[in-house]
């Protein structure tokens, strides 16, 4: 599977352009890989520091329940990262990923997790 699901000419226009500094073509890459659902593309984004990329990259990962993906931003310190991620283990019932982050310090974590051992 390629690491960006953007067409070829496409994105190495937006990407030449973004990179020369052009923010409008670094939005518009943007838009168009969280359109098209490019994880790939939204992380090196999101991992050269980008703001805008992280937050779609997060509301991704979420749609998908990628919990790995919300782990690893969540282990970059990412704070929203960790809420979504705690709020997606609470949909799934996933005990373990909760309370790994409960013991990591997490007090959102652990109060979600002694709500959800005491039912």
């Amino acid at each position: 599977m390629p690491d960006s699901a953007l067409p070829d000419p496409a994105l190495s226009a937006l990407r030449q352009r973004a990179e020369s500094g052009d923010a409008s073509a670094l939005d518009e890459l943007i838009e168009l890989a969280a359109e098209l659902g490019d994880i790939g593309e939204l992380r090196r984004l999101a991992d050269q520091g980008n703001a805008t990329a992280t937050d779609e990259l997060i509301q991704l990962a979420a749609e998908r329940a990628d919990l790995g993906e919300l782990q690893r931003l969540s282990d970059s310190g990412n704070a929203t990262a960790t809420a979504q991620l705690i709020e997606t283990a609470t949909e799934l019932d996933d005990l373990e990923t909760l309370r790994r982050l409960a013991h990591q310090g997490s007090t959102d974590a652990a109060e979600v997790l002694a709500e959800l051992t005491a039912q």
